[in-house]
């Protein structure tokens, strides 16, 4: 593996705007992290790298949070978004509609499996669930069948945080400050952590179907309106669901009158070697969630992909509409992004790298996994994957509460900094480290990825030794 000498300039170098971290309300991160003296301040990036003010290069090898697919610095998506400005920045398709957002729902459409043929375009992945649970619902009543207003949903399962998705969101820490402000029709059944797979193919471990199934007899099925689940589980680690489970997971929804909801807003546009990660698991949903790689994170964007039953049904009752919207819904400007981001990733061919790309990827975090006394097991697919961390992966040997508070706790990430590296350290579930590069690293960057990986695992597991 090769690598790119990067200058050793401290990160927590003295400069004017981190005056501002004092000002600024941070995302999900603690005030002891945000105002850590190792904190980046980027100002710039291109390709695969970023850029901080004291001119340290760091390789994005989480693609910003799952979103940034084709890299920084790309003047074609920002000329889309000028361009579009320039010709109509705004106008809301609340009786009206404009060229780019009907250009790119037919776009999107025609390349969605099965019948998902109408879009509904939202800002951000909370937005996209959100309008997902009220479509199922809308459906629901649409059909006359108006007691099921219930969602089922995986532990661990991560859905957004707006109240609506934060219900359906299964993560304790993120949901407990707020269960009173919760929807409490939602039930949770287990993920696929540690499913296993069967002897020589076919369907693997497949009980946790066994307890949907059991839920919903007991629940009710007339009750239930929904199924939602992500086609990897990011929650817990790129879970990678055993053969046979989408398939099942549909006939149960089928069986019992219910929706079945892919939440893509992750594995959409790309991550996975495919259009949409549903199509790698050959089952259909009803509805699909997206956001993230839709516009390559230049411009906020996300939305609900439905199918033909469900739109139609609603347009054909005496409800007539979905009643349901925001301002900035198909923004023009985001939808002129969208589309040159399809283009590019056509043109490119971003999909084939991906497919041709991650056997490399994941033959290298293998091979780190398997040199080092700290990691449990690699698990993901396509260019979305995580090392799960142990005391001990010889005597498999869980981390203490006090070894996993250090390490989430910033002994992770400020090695990760050191080393030039933008990856997240997860704490929902097993203690994790997730790789999920942009969808256009080449695989010599990959080969830098993983020797940079490397330097941070052998640093987690001296750290571990020396923290018994």
């Amino acid at each position: 593996m090769s690598d790119v000498h990067t200058d050793p300039t401290a990160a927590g170098a003295a400069h004017p705007g981190r005056d501002g971290l004092t000002r600024m309300i941070p995302h999900f991160t603690t005030t002891t992290g945000w105002r850590d003296e190792t904190l980046p301040i980027l100002k710039s990036g291109k390709g695969v790298w970023v850029e901080d003010v004291d001119g340290k290069k760091y390789l994005d090898g989480l693609s910003g949070l799952f979103c940034s697919n084709l890299g920084h610095g790309r003047a074609d998506l920002v000329a889309a978004a000028s361009e579009q400005m320039q010709r109509l920045a705004f106008f809301p398709t609340w009786g009206a509609a404009h060229e780019p957002g009907l250009q790119l729902a037919a776009e999107i459409t025609s390349r969605a499996p099965g019948d998902l043929d109408s879009a509904f375009f939202v800002n951000s992945g909370s937005e996209a669930v959100e309008s997902a649970i009220k479509l199922a619902r809308t459906y629901h009543l649409a059909t006359g069948e108006t007691a099921r207003h219930k969602i089922i949903s995986r532990d661990f399962s991560y859905h957004g945080t707006t109240l609506g998705a934060l219900s359906v969101t299964a993560v304790p820490r993120f949901r407990e400050p707020f269960l009173p402000m919760l929807n409490d029709a939602v039930r949770n059944i287990p993920n696929t952590l540690r499913a296993s797979a069967a002897p020589g193919g076919g369907p693997g471990d497949l009980s946790s179907l066994d307890l949907l199934e059991d839920l919903i007899l007991a629940e009710g099925p007339e009750t239930v309106a929904l199924v939602i689940a992500e086609p990897v589980q990011n929650g817990g680690g790129a879970i990678v669901p055993p053969e046979g489970y989408w398939p099942r997971l549909r006939e149960i929804c089928d069986r019992y009158g219910i929706l079945l909801c892919a939440d893509e807003v992750i594995t959409a546009f790309g991550r996975l070697g495919h259009w949409f990660g549903s199509e790698k698991f050959g089952v259909v949903p009803d509805l699909l969630t997206f956001a993230k790689g839709v516009t390559s994170a230049y411009v906020p964007m996300g939305g609900v992909l439905a199918s033909s039953r469900v739109t139609q049904t609603i347009a054909d009752s005496s409800l007539g509409w979905f009643a349901h919207g925001s301002t900035f819904g198909a923004h023009p400007v985001a939808s002129a992004v969208s589309l040159a981001t399809i283009d590019a990733m056509e043109k490119e061919h971003v999909l084939d790298n991906v497919r041709s790309s991650a056997p490399t990827l994941l033959t290298g975090l293998q091979a780190i996994a398997a040199a080092s006394p700290v990691i449990r097991e690699v698990r993901g697919t396509g260019f979305f994957h995580a090392l799960e961390l142990v005391a001990d992966s010889g005597t498999d040997t869980d981390l203490s509460a006090d070894q996993r508070a250090g390490l989430l706790g910033g002994v992770i990430m400020r090695s990760l900094r050191s080393a030039g590296l933008l990856l997240r350290p997860d704490d929902r579930g097993p203690a994790s480290i997730v790789v999920s590069p942009p969808l256009v690293t080449d695989v010599s960057e990959l080969g830098i990825l993983l020797d940079r990986l490397e330097t941070v695992v052998t640093d987690v597991a001296h750290w571990v030794a020396a923290h018994p």
